[in-house]
C-alpha cells in the first residue's frame, strides 16, 4: 500500500508518499481498500499540530474516506469482504488503504458512489445533529446559516430545507450565494457587501421582516458571532458549530438574556461516542434521505490522490464551495 506520511506535524510541506506493508486487520477491525477521501478543515489542523486530536507519529492523515472492504478482522459480524463503506476514523484516509474499527463503518446501500459516501458522514451527521437534534427545528421557522458554502454549511441548507425551514444563507461572495440558491436556500447575504457589524444586521432584519432567525447555525465564530447573535429571534436558538474563521468570540452573556435565546453547544462527536444507539438512528435516517434525493453532498472537484498537497493548498485560498474529495484509480 501507498500512503501521505506525516512524521513530523509541522504542515503539509512535511507530508510524504510512501510505500508501507499493508496491515492485517485485528480483532473488531476491517481493512478498507480507500476509493475516495474527503478533505476537511481538521484534516489541515491535524498535520499542523493544531487539532485537539493528537495521533501518535508517524500517521497518515485524512479523516473521512469510502471505500471497498479488503479482510475482515476477528468478530466482525456486521461486514464481509467486498462491501461498500463509508468511514470516519480520524485519521489514515489519505492513502490506498487503511484499518478502520468495523463499528465506525457505514455500509452504502447500492447506488451510494464513493466520492458522495467520502464527503457525507461528517457534514450531515454534523448538521443533523445540530439542527434537528439540539436546535429541535420546526417546519415553518427561519434558520441562518452562517459559512454557508462550504462543506457543513451546504448540508445544514439541505436539512433545514428538508424540515421544512426558510433558510437564509450567508456567504463572501456572489458565486457562493448563487451555489446556495441552487442547492434550496431562500435568500442570501453577501457579507463581503453588507458587511458585520450594521450591514450584516441591517440585512437580516429586513430579510425577517424585524424578527430575526429563530435558528443560526455558525460554523464560522469570529467576528460574526455578537452581530448575529443580535440578532436573533424571540427563543432563538444559536448553534456553536465551529470557528473557521480562527478567533474564538467572547458573547457578553446579556444577550441570551434580552433575547430569551439558547447558546446551545454542537460535538456531533461526542454525541457519536456518548449515544451510539442515537447517532445509528440518524445515519440511517440520513441514507434514506440521500436515496430519496433530499441531500447530496456539494463536490467543489475530485484530484487524484497523488496531488494531496494541491488540494490543501485550494482549501486554504477559501475558494471551496462543499467539499474537495481525493480519489484512487
Amino acid at each position: 500500500m501507498h500512503a501521505w506520511l506525516c512524521e513530523n506535524p509541522v504542515g503539509v510541506d512535511a507530508l510524504s508518499w510512501k510505500e508501507l506493508p499493508t496491515p492485517s486487520p485485528k480483532a473488531g477491525e476491517v481493512l478498507i481498500e480507500i476509493k475516495a477521501a474527503s478533505l476537511n478543515f481538521p484534516d489541515l489542523l491535524i498535520v499542523q499540530n493544531k487539532y485537539q486530536m493528537k495521533p501518535p507519529l508517524p500517521f497518515v492523515p485524512g479523516s473521512e474516506y469510502a471505500g471497498v472492504v479488503a479482510a475482515v478482522g476477528e468478530g466482525v459480524k456486521h461486514l464481509k469482504v467486498g462491501d461498500s463503506v463509508a468511514c470516519l476514523s480520524g485519521t489514515g484516509g489519505f492513502g490506498t488503504h487503511t484499518l478502520a474499527p468495523a463499528a465506525l463503518c457505514m455500509p452504502l446501500p447500492a447506488g451510494f458512489p464513493h466520492v458522495d459516501a467520502a464527503a457525507f458522514i461528517m457534514i450531515y451527521a454534523t448538521s443533523w445533529h445540530a439542527l434537528i437534534d439540539r436546535a429541535q427545528l420546526k417546519a415553518g421557522e427561519t434558520v441562518l446559516v452562517l459559512g454557508a458554502a462550504g462543506g457543513v454549511g451546504t448540508a445544514a441548507i439541505q436539512i433545514a430545507k428538508a424540515a421544512g425551514a426558510k433558510v437564509i444563507a450567508a456567504a463572501s461572495t456572489d458565486e457562493k450565494c448563487a451555489l446556495c440558491k441552487q442547492i434550496g436556500a431562500d435568500e442570501t447575504i453577501n457579507y463581503s457587501v453588507d458587511s458585520v457589524p450594521n450591514a450584516f444586521r441591517e440585512k437580516i432584519k429586513a430579510l425577517t421582516g424585524g424578527k430575526g432567525p429563530d435558528v443560526i447555525y455558525d460554523p464560522v465564530g469570529g467576528d460574526f458571532a455578537e452581530p448575529a447573535f443580535r440578532s436573533i429571534a424571540w427563543r432563538g436558538r444559536y448553534l456553536v458549530v465551529g470557528f473557521a474563521s480562527g478567533p474564538i468570540p467572547n458573547l457578553p452573556l446579556n444577550l441570551p438574556l434580552l433575547k430569551g435565546a439558547s447558546l446551545v453547544g454542537v460535538f456531533w462527536g461526542d454525541f457519536a461516542r456518548r449515544e451510539p444507539q442515537a447517532n445509528a438512528a440518524m445515519m440511517g435516517e440520513l441514507a434514506q434521505w440521500y436515496a430519496q434525493g433530499k441531500v447530496k453532498p456539494v463536490i467543489d472537484r475530485t484530484m487524484p490522490m497523488s496531488e494531496l498537497k494541491a488540494a490543501y493548498a485550494h482549501m486554504g485560498s477559501r475558494g471551496v464551495m462543499g467539499k474537495l474529495v481525493m480519489t484512487n484509480p
